[in-house]
């Protein structure tokens, strides 16, 4: 959020709308007027993308003088992806090689998203009269369905009880055990939960979708709670308590690298974590309206995507009941 800082002490700065006629000043103030809306995690992806992305290429050009084209050529080009890291001259020796770039469709519809929100605030501000990312082109998306298996998870548990970093290996088993994002579990705070109701509260600042998300949680994540509880000083609000004192854990790249290596998982993420548990839920005969619920989806299309196993569950089912009736039910050819 320091970038939305510094671009916010600039915007608060301007009174003459005369002279607001450049890319970097409508970014500005399309920080200030719509990141207070966001989560802080989006507030801070939509800072990024508009820092790296766009003003690199269009700060110099006036704000009317941008073109639908011009957003479609700045969006293939994110489309594209780049070799990371995006140095190709570091100052210090790297240690490992560029890795190859790879496309980024994703990103490129995301960064529409956040182009649209932007011109359509020019026009607001009288800056222009149409908007240029209006129906932008969007790029085909592959959703990542990437399930662990009860052996994998099984190697991952195994994995998990004998790392000598519990904090880390609790984090990931209370994603494990609720389908929670990793940053609502690293944020979680002992307030939040109440273990004799099996209630989790989660606070709508700590949300996705920036809504208070309540929903239960199993005894094993109760006596998981109830560990930390022990584990963490009294005066600590959070669960896992990060090494700067009064922040929560921030980052867990390392300890889950060193878990996928051993349990040998390495293309999995911590987010497939989340689709897993939605897909035990399928197993476990759970709708895709108590999924979404659960998952905390605000719309019935984000939870459509586990809809297939549902389908998969039903199919298994039907197959059962043929081979119940199999020894009862001669088919006869016509």
């Amino acid at each position: 959020m320091e970038a939305a800082g510094r671009l916010g002490c600039a915007a608060s700065q301007i009174v003459d709308w005369s002279i607001a006629d450049e890319i970097d000043l409508v970014a500005t103030f399309a920080l200030v007027e719509h990141l207070p809306k966001l989560a802080k995690t989006s507030a801070s992806d939509q800072v990024m993308m508009l820092e790296r992305l766009v003003l690199p290429h269009w700060r110099s050009r006036k704000v009317a003088d941008i073109t639908p084209h011009d957003v479609d050529k700045l969006l293939s080009w994110v489309a594209e992806g780049r070799a990371l890291p995006s140095k190709a001259q570091p100052k210090t020796k790297r240690n490992r090689p560029l890795h190859p770039s790879k496309p980024t469709p994703v990103r490129a519809n995301r960064l529409g998203a956040v182009l649209r929100k932007m011109f359509n605030l020019a026009i607001q501000w009288r800056m222009r009269t149409d908007n240029p990312a209006l129906g932008f082109r969007k790029r085909p998306e592959t959703p990542r369905d990437r399930f662990l298996s009860m052996e994998e998870i099984n190697r991952l548990a195994d994995a998990l009880a004998n790392d000598a970093d519990q904090r880390g290996a609790s984090i990931i088993r209370l994603c494990m055990l609720t389908g929670a994002r990793l940053g609502e579990v690293r944020t979680a705070t002992f307030d939040q939960f109440n273990l004799d109701l099996a209630i989790w509260t989660k606070q709508a600042a700590y949300t996705k979708q920036r809504r208070i998300h309540r929903i239960p949680i199993s005894p094993e994540a109760v006596a998981l709670v109830r560990l930390r509880r022990e584990a963490v000083p009294p005066i600590c609000p959070f669960l896992f308590p990060g090494d700067v004192e009064g922040q929560p854990v921030l980052e867990l790249k390392r300890f889950w690298a060193r878990m996928r290596e051993v349990a040998n998982i390495p293309d999995v993420r911590i987010h497939d974590l989340r689709h897993t548990f939605a897909s035990l839920l399928v197993s476990g005969g759970a709708s895709i309206e108590m999924i979404g619920k659960l998952l905390g989806h605000t719309q019935i299309g984000t939870t459509q995507r586990y809809a297939y196993l549902i389908k998969s569950l039903l199919r298994a089912g039907v197959n059962a009941v043929g081979e119940m009736l199999r020894p009862r039910l001669k088919v006869v050819g016509e």
